[in-house]
């Protein structure tokens, strides 16, 4: 028998990663031994102190029922003292931030718990692929705003004040961006808290990336006024190296996290408390195990430049983020088939910025998620095809 999918998958595909990393699998399983420079999956281990409160507190008899929607208490706490040190931005512990299994997972519940079918979503081309997948499972349509580079990757609000906006009810944005690496500012989002007030939009800004290769950290609840019309969602996944313990949240006005919360309260059963402890030892780590997190990225960030110098890409050093976002150049084809030559001939992947939007057409993203062994070979292999292929 032949179910038919449900509507609501419209035409939503498969992961471009996921059918990649199939791809790969099968290479591998002929010898090829692909090396994986596409994938933002941090390879470092949280801190030792982080696993060990991990592993004491899962191997107690008392951590093993259900928890609250609203993680513990003390969970909340460890989020709100960390956003007052980090950020300079102050949460109230009661209603203003909500434990999520990964921020991802925000970006589902958002999109279901406020739009309807009908309405729409601006989301950023390039940006985030899941912000448009979820709005379209929420039934709403996807509005791509632009960024290039011309504007440094910024906002164009020429051209976002002369789009129709007419059923607009969300805004993504993302800064420091993935994948441009692009950082924001202040002022970027007080334009946009005025924006999302003089439209009635709810801005949806996702920062996961802020302590990543990025002095300045920022909040956009730091500016006033903004949680009337904005949330913000965090993670644990990139800054604490902890992408496989599903920790994020997202924070706001009382009113917006309560609404998230309607939806999420119907489809998970709270988070597993040893990982929730772990996560409170994790947002209490000082900043010298950030200095030694984003030391190891500068060096692998010089490797990474240097591979993409064989291949005459250009791109801009003063990027924020687990990538470097750059520029292939006339004269190689688009974006995909750039990359699938590099995977073929050199045997590494590299994801083509198409992934991310049209606006990715020329650009690749690498990761630095690999060891410098692994990044050292990744340059010398395609350090040889560059000598024979002359690119």
């Amino acid at each position: 028998m032949t179910m038919l999918p449900a509507n609501r998958l419209g035409n939503l595909q498969e992961y471009y990663f996921s059918t990649k990393l199939d791809e790969i699998r099968r290479m591998n399983a002929t010898g090829a031994d692909v090396l994986n420079l596409g994938i933002g999956s941090p390879d470092l281990p949280p801190s030792t102190m982080v696993r060990t409160v991990l592993s004491t507190e899962a191997s107690r008899d008392d951590t093993h029922s259900y928890q609250s929607y609203k993680g513990v208490p003390e969970l909340r706490d460890a989020i709100a003292n960390y956003y007052d040190r980090i950020y300079h931005v102050k949460l109230d512990v009661d209603g203003e931030v909500l434990p999520l299994l990964g921020s991802k997972e925000g970006v589902a519940h958002i999109s279901m718990a406020f739009l309807n079918p009908g309405d729409k979503a601006l989301i950023p081309d390039p940006g985030y692929p899941t912000y448009s997948a979820a709005t379209q499972l929420a039934g709403a349509s996807p509005l791509m705003y632009s960024l290039d580079a011309n504007n440094a990757w910024g906002i164009d609000w020429d051209q976002l004040n002369n789009m129709d906006l007419n059923g607009v009810k969300i805004m993504w944005v993302n800064y420091p961006n993935m994948p441009t690496g692009a950082k924001g500012s202040m002022q970027l989002f007080e334009e946009v808290v005025a924006f999302g007030r003089e439209h009635q939009i709810l801005i949806c800004h996702d920062n996961p990336y802020s302590r990543i290769l990025n002095d300045t950290p920022l909040s956009i609840l730091a500016v006033d006024g903004a949680r009337d019309v904005a949330l913000e969602l965090n993670s644990l996944s990139k800054s604490h190296n902890m992408a496989g313990w599903r920790l994020g949240w997202v924070s706001g006005s009382k009113e917006h996290i309560a609404t998230v919360l309607r939806y999420k309260s119907n489809i998970d059963s709270g988070m597993f408390l040893p990982v929730q402890r772990g996560g409170i030892a994790a947002l209490r780590e000082g900043e010298d195990w950030f200095e030694q997190l984003n030391s190891e990225y500068r060096n692998r960030k010089v490797m990474v430049c240097q591979m993409l110098d064989e291949l005459g890409c250009t791109y801009n050093l003063n990027q924020a983020g687990l990538f470097v976002w750059a520029e292939v150049g006339t004269g190689k084809g688009s974006a995909e088939s750039f990359c699938d030559t590099i995977l073929h001939e050199a045997r590494v992947f590299l994801a083509p910025g198409t992934v991310f939007g049209k606006n990715g057409e020329g650009y690749v993203r690498v990761s630095l998620c690999n060891p410098m062994t692994v990044l050292s070979e990744a340059a010398k292999r395609i350090g040889e095809y560059a000598r024979i292929s002359k690119v």
